[in-house]
């Protein structure tokens, strides 16, 4: 079961050289993006979302392979 719900989804193909995928999820009522390379889903960026700022998101492990697995099942 996952403990996060996926939002939004947005893939980047219009890039000459790389594309992206970032995913806008919420876990534990806390909102968190993560972009990852479209190719090998290697993650770019992760950020939470708290108090109208951005900060660099520590995600567990597990939850990142969960969402990447989710990532590659919708593209």
């Amino acid at each position: 079961m996952n403990t996060y719900e996926i939002t939004n989804m947005i893939i980047d193909d219009d890039f000459d050289s790389e594309e992206y995928v970032t995913t806008e999820f919420i876990q534990n009522q806390v909102n968190y993006s993560i972009t990852f390379k479209k190719a090998d889903l290697e993650i770019i960026n992760a950020w939470v979302f708290k108090d109208g700022t951005s900060l660099p998101a520590d995600l567990s492990d597990t939850v990142i392979e969960s969402i990447r697995e989710d990532v590659k099942k919708r593209i």
